[in-house]
């Protein structure tokens, strides 16, 4: 199977960490960039990317701490997150593509959508927050998250955290993440800044999905001028797994327009 395998890649060094990205596909495709969610990798999107590399040039970054990057010696936020991306795409010399993040990686989409000089074309984000109150439901049930949790609820993750990171600490790397996700500082959501976002943008969410609720992307989608709401039925969260050809169909008409 064609996609991310934690073999092919490379480092670029920044804030104390070694983040690992690869670059699949045809040089002359447009670049899109895929961002995985929290205590994910860039291989949870393998069950995509064949159907996406016919038309683009998709970039992974596994994100500070996790997958095949380490943590370094700093706090996770979504800001440092933000900078480690735009890093990899400076050494990579990528000045325009289209992004797409899920739940974590969708609120760095929209910080780099928001803060970032850089010309993105299409952002999508899926199952994604965008503001501090959106988590403030799941405020207590995130703030017992361990590593010893994500371990159990995430062993395909684990799995690979575990055979590739080069310096695993899975229940410190719960602790960053917990306390990435509780951020209420300026380094955290983008909160209104969104309202900057000027590209076409899709929101996307299963219609179960119990972390975004539909009215979370109404609100984003009254701050982002030109943005949509599309809701895929009978999914959860991981809409681009529990409704894959649905996901496709929606993301590659939208992609093309």
């Amino acid at each position: 199977m064609i996609g991310f395998n934690h073999t092919l890649g490379k480092y670029v060094t920044t804030e104390s960490a070694k983040i690992y990205y690869e670059v699949i596909g045809d040089d002359d495709f447009p670049p899109l960039l895929v961002l995985h969610g929290g205590f994910g990798n860039i291989e949870n999107f393998n069950a995509i990317v064949p159907d996406l590399l016919s038309q683009y040039k998709i970039i992974g970054i596994d994100c500070r701490g996790q997958g095949k990057s380490t943590l370094g010696n700093k706090e996770l936020t979504y800001e440092l997150l933000q900078k480690d991306t735009e890093t990899v795409l400076n050494h990579l010399k990528i000045e325009e593509l289209s992004v797409l993040g899920f739940s974590d990686g969708g609120v760095l989409a929209y910080r780099l959508a928001s803060f970032f000089d850089l010309n993105i074309k299409k952002l999508i984000t899926i199952g994604s927050r965008w503001h501090i109150k959106n988590i403030q439901p799941m405020k207590g049930m995130f703030s017992k998250i361990t590593g010893g949790i994500l371990t159990q609820k995430y062993p395909s993750n684990y799995a690979v955290y575990e055979k590739f990171n080069p310096e695993p600490d899975v229940n410190r790397l719960g602790e960053e993440l917990v306390r990435l996700w509780l951020d209420e500082s300026n380094s955290g959501y983008p909160n209104e800044k969104i309202r900057n976002i000027t590209c076409s943008t899709l929101l996307l969410r299963g219609e179960n999905d119990p972390i975004v609720s539909n009215k979370d992307l109404i609100e984003t989608s009254e701050l982002i001028e030109n943005s949509k709401i599309v809701t895929i039925p009978n999914a959860g969260h991981v809409v681009f797994l529990e409704q894959k050809e649905q996901f496709l169909e929606t993301i590659k008409e939208f992609l093309e327009k």
